[in-house]
């Protein structure tokens, strides 16, 4: 079980102020296992490299697990035909890293068609909010064992505003909860099909109606038991009341990694090494693989003076 603390350590969240949520669909006959080692040990080394990042985190979803994620809410339904195999957090500490990244990154898109079918990028130029994490680890590499989901939720009007408001309610009231670990609340702008993003070659990256003004809640929990019995509470049926008045859709993702790769500029072991290695490098305990040495030979080719 991760260390967890009644400490909250949501202001380290505080230094990206610009970032993009990319929801994730592998390639229809693309098995799974092939698709997540690529994503992790191929496709985020690369991306992780590409100048300007200031942080770049994979969520990897499971199709598999139950129905119960997230409990039904009246008047609001599942979005149709929506499958996901993950989302992707990419962010930046400023406007002229995000044009550096943006200046390199054809390099990564050209990498896309490998193995996604469809990537739809929603713009957060105001950045995502993380409202608490009580969660120690800061830069997590694999499954924590911590019971995580990302909620999906469709507006069910067009006014940006008023449902941006209503899911921040939301958000904050989750957030005030004990059983609830982590909140993060990603309120993208409305996305615009004219504008197709990341512009990834042989990729699909449009939307239909219903997932052009979203929300997405990142929530973590101790445990299904936990966030179930959260969902049986008064404070979660007073959290949702009216929330049919701006949201027609939820659909909730179980998530079976987290993935981390570049926190606050700097590149982490996963992203240095690829997910895997990094996870034997910590298993085998090889400190030498995470010294100075190793890092500068790695990212430079050529052995460090002495």
């Amino acid at each position: 079980m991760p260390t967890t603390t009644a400490s909250d350590y949501s202001e380290r969240d505080a230094t990206i102020a610009i970032n993009t949520y990319t929801t994730v669909l592998r390639r229809p006959r693309v098995p799974h296992e092939l698709f997540a080692t690529y994503w992790r040990d191929v496709h985020g080394p690369l991306c992780s490299r590409i100048p300007g990042l200031g942080w770049y985190v994979q969520r990897h979803l499971d199709r598999e697990r139950d129905a119960h994620l997230w409990p039904v809410v009246e008047g609001i339904g599942p979005f149709p035909d929506y499958e996901l195999d993950g989302g992707v957090e990419i962010g930046f500490i400023s406007a002229a890293d995000q044009a550096a990244f943006e200046e390199a990154c054809p390099i990564l898109f050209a990498d896309e068609q490998n193995m996604f079918a469809a990537t739809v990028a929603y713009a957060l130029p105001h950045g995502s909010t993380t409202l608490v994490d009580r969660v120690a680890e800061a830069s997590p590499n694999g499954d924590d064992g911590l019971d995580r989901i990302e909620l999906h939720l469709g507006a069910s009007h067009g006014n940006a505003s008023k449902f941006g408001e209503r899911i921040a309610g939301l958000a904050r009231a989750l957030a005030a909860e004990a059983p609830v670990l982590k909140v993060r609340l990603h309120l993208p702008d409305p996305y615009d099909n004219a504008k197709p993003a990341p512009p990834a070659p042989d990729v699909d990256h449009a939307v239909p109606d219903e997932r052009r003004l979203i929300a997405v809640l990142e929530l973590a929990f101790r445990s299904p038991l936990v966030r179930r019995t959260f969902y049986a509470s008064d404070a979660f049926k007073a959290a949702t009341v009216g929330l049919a008045d701006h949201v027609a859709y939820a659909s909730a993702f179980a998530v079976s990694g987290v993935y981390t790769y570049v926190r606050d500029g700097e590149l982490t072991l996963a992203g240095l090494r690829g997910s895997r290695p990094a996870q034997l490098i910590e298993r085998i305990g090889a400190v030498n693989q995470a010294g100075a040495d190793v890092r500068h030979l790695i990212r430079t080719g050529k052995p460090s003076a002495r």
